[in-house]
């Protein structure tokens, strides 16, 4: 396990980082351009950020990152 300190900025520019790279990801999601293994692999990624996020995010905002819908892996 790693610790970190931040000070108020950074925590602030944590949040809004991490918000961003959310909200992209929803985004590349919803895209039905994109194969499913794709998919797959952004939605794992999703899940790892998401749950950077709910350690300090309050859940008003974090209700509005989380998802319902799982996406199944294709296989070849």
């Amino acid at each position: 396990m790693l610790g970190m300190l931040f000070n108020e900025k950074e925590c602030k520019e944590l949040d809004y980082v991490l918000r961003k790279e959310l909200d992209e990801m929803l985004f590349d999601l919803s895209d039905n351009r994109l194969d499913q293994e794709i998919k797959y692999a952004i939605a794992s990624r999703y899940k790892t950020v998401f749950r950077m996020y709910a350690r300090f995010a309050p859940p008003k905002e974090l209700s509005k990152y989380a998802r319902s819908g799982k996406l199944k892996k294709s296989k070849p």
